[in-house]
């Protein structure tokens, strides 16, 4: 139930996205590196000049993924105020006489003045970006990946299992030729030979993933197959008259569900290491796409300094959300498994 509560709480994270991050801009790509490895629980005092910026819809919002900021944040030591002006100082910089700026180009807060204080709950990474909502973006690309993959694992794996379970003869042994031959590649070898061929990215992720995982399922589903198909009630179907199709769907396929849940709860976490993997390698979801995966790679070099948190939380958080399938696939077996 530890492992379902904070899968769900991921889940709501990666749905609710831009409307809850500290950084609701696409990908949660606000980048200042004025404001580069700060550390965590930092606030910075900052001014908001108006820019065009359309509004979109909560839809568009949505599917982007976030939206364009309606302002320009500069990171501020201090700032003067006169009647219709504001000068100011920006942080790092060297001018001594500061920057005049109208106060109708700036922003105002809810108590009417021009200033506006940012608190960076994990700090920023090297270029400047809130490591929190980075965090945060980063939830929907491990979610999508393994809920993708599983899909299609599950859909080719289970046609091939039934199918060579169920009519056995030349069928099985030419499936399961295929099925060895895959299970002998190693599954990131395997994996890296797809994303070559078809090209990195997003979404060549899910293709390559996917593809890659049907084979347990396959296995599992033939072992099961052959065991019920010799049942009384299979056989009391065929006297009957039912069509073979009727007799894979209605009555075998259910009564191997349990155990294809529960090899799908492994895989998820399997697909969420493979991506991470991937995305650490290069090959997976490019920059600035927040994966957990290359957000470690961008920052693995600061592991030996006091920053080597923007490297450990993404990796303690795959590590996280791994154990909760994990721990969740193993609680399906115990409740699914009817010899206890």
């Amino acid at each position: 139930m530890v492992g379902l509560l904070f899968i769900a709480l991921v889940a709501l994270v990666s749905l609710l996205g831009p409307f809850i991050r500290p950084d609701s801009t696409v990908d949660a790509n606000d980048q200042s590196l004025v404001l580069s490895r700060i550390k965590p629980g930092t606030s910075v005092q900052e001014i908001r000049i108006k820019n065009d910026n359309p509004e979109i819809s909560f839809w568009k919002e949505w599917m982007k993924g976030g939206k364009s900021k309606s302002y320009t944040s500069i990171p501020i030591d201090s700032i003067a105020e006169s009647s219709y002006s504001i000068s100011y100082w920006m942080t790092g910089a060297l001018n001594p006489d500061g920057t005049r700026i109208s106060k109708q180009e700036l922003l105002a807060n809810e108590s009417g003045a021009y200033f506006f204080t940012r608190t960076f709950y994990l700090g920023t990474d090297k270029y400047g970006r809130d490591l929190l909502s980075r965090l945060m973006a980063g939830t929907l690309i491990s979610l999508a990946v393994g809920t993708i993959a599983v899909i299609i694992s599950l859909l080719v794996g289970l046609t091939l299992g039934l199918i060579a379970g169920y009519y056995r003869g030349w069928v099985d042994r030419l499936i399961m030729w295929f099925t060895n031959v895959i299970w002998a590649v190693p599954t990131l070898i395997l994996v890296m030979a797809i994303t070559f061929a078809f090209g990195t990215g997003f979404w060549k992720v899910f293709l390559a993933v996917g593809l890659t995982m049907w084979v347990e399922v396959a296995r599992i589903a033939r072992g099961q197959v052959l065991g019920i198909r010799e049942k009384e009630y299979i056989e009391a179907a065929r006297a009957l008259g039912f069509s073979e199709m009727r007799i894979i769907f209605n009555h075998v396929l259910p009564n191997i569900l349990s155990p294809i849940i529960v090899i799908s709860a492994a895989n998820f976490a399997s697909a969420i290491l493979i991506e991470a993997g991937l995305s650490f390698l290069g090959l997976g979801a490019q920059i600035p796409t927040p994966s957990w995966g290359n957000m470690i790679r961008e920052h693995y070099a600061y592991i030996t300094t006091d920053l080597a948190y923007l490297a450990i939380v993404p990796g303690f958080m795959i590590m996280l959300l791994v154990l909760a399938f994990m721990m969740v696939g193993n609680g399906l077996r115990d409740a699914l498994d009817v010899r206890e």
